[in-house]
């Protein structure tokens, strides 16, 4: 089965060689990754680039958060570095900061709302005074406002984010598991299918993949799940 672009794994292992053995793997069954934060310290830049110059789609998961200028700027080094999703904090400033960082390159700014490991009582310790699903309709009202391409939502939130967004939206949910496989850290998943048919325009998978007894098998696995939705 062809890779699907609408499945992107995440790379979330702790050196560049690691990644590097998963992609070859996983070979033509998959098109899109996610470069994350643990990687980051670990060659991730450079990792990302090669993944480009294979033909591969890249997520840089980096979820910036900082003064204004400073993510600017970081969003103007990875537009140029290359990349095709950004992740960054679901905040205003920090949001329009990127924006004005990427300019004109292809580089899509996705906000992330509220990460899939929280649920309302963990926000009610943070001190938000409103549920996760309260809390992610704002943000994706702010990102719309502030130009973002997307967000990054939790499966549940999908329809939702598709609602607000309309058709051309980028919605892209983490915490995507099959029935097949545990849940792990995440509280608030749901399965492939399950997540498209919701209204995501992306879903990332981790360790159903990357920590199966063949990666290969289960990328093509997820594929056929997703073909007919």
């Amino acid at each position: 089965m062809p890779a699907d672009p609408r499945l992107i794994v995440a790379l979330d292992v702790p050196t560049a060689d690691e990644a590097r053995a998963l992609v070859a793997q996983l070979g033509e069954a998959v098109s899109f990754y996610k470069v994350g934060l643990e990687l980051f310290a670990g060659g991730g830049m450079a990792l990302a680039r090669e993944l480009k110059d294979q033909g591969k789609q890249v997520f840089l998961d980096w979820k910036l958060h900082d003064i204004g200028t400073t993510v600017q700027r970081a969003a103007a080094a990875l537009a140029q570095a290359g990349g095709d999703f950004l992740t960054v904090h679901g905040e205003p400033q920090v949001m329009e900061a990127a924006i004005r960082g990427k300019g004109r390159s292809d580089l899509k700014i996705l906000a992330v709302t509220v990460l899939t490991s929280l649920n309302d009582e963990d926000l009610t310790e943070m001190g938000y005074g409103e549920t996760a699903r309260a809390l992610v309709e704002r943000r994706i009202h702010q990102a719309i406002r502030a130009g973002c391409e997307g967000v990054v939502a939790s499966p549940h939130e999908a329809a939702l984010a598709r609602k607000i967004g309309g058709p051309g939206f980028l919605v892209v949910t983490p915490g995507v598991r099959p029935d097949w496989s545990a849940k792990n850290d995440q509280a608030r998943a749901a399965t492939p299918r399950d997540a498209l048919a919701n209204g995501a325009s992306h879903i990332v998978v981790g360790r159903p993949i990357t920590a199966a007894n063949d990666p290969f098998e289960a990328a093509q696995r997820i594929a056929a799940e997703i073909a007919g939705v």
